[in-house]
């Protein structure tokens, strides 16, 4: 796993799940529709992507659709990062 989707996965495993380890996710678990993330958290992991990688997420491509795996949220922003 590449640098940026283990930055992604730490962050939602340590921010949104239980800290009893019970509970795993892999680049592919969903997310938004598994209720891991919620709207508010969406925001926060937002927040924390634009000022960890120096990107602007714009809000319309802060889409649940592209925050539902962390193998989505990496492509996003490696987009973003490209320039693209």
């Amino acid at each position: 796993m590449d640098e940026l989707k283990k930055a992604i996965l730490d962050y939602v495993t340590h921010e949104y799940l239980d800290d009893d380890g019970g509970e795993t996710i892999t680049a592919d678990t969903q997310l938004i529709s598994s209720g891991i993330v919620d709207s508010f958290s969406m925001v926060s992991l937002k927040r924390f992507l634009e000022k960890k990688y120096g990107i602007n997420i714009p809000d319309r491509d802060a889409s649940p659709e592209a925050f539902d795996t962390v193998n989505r949220i990496a492509a996003l922003v490696e987009r973003l990062r490209k320039g693209n």
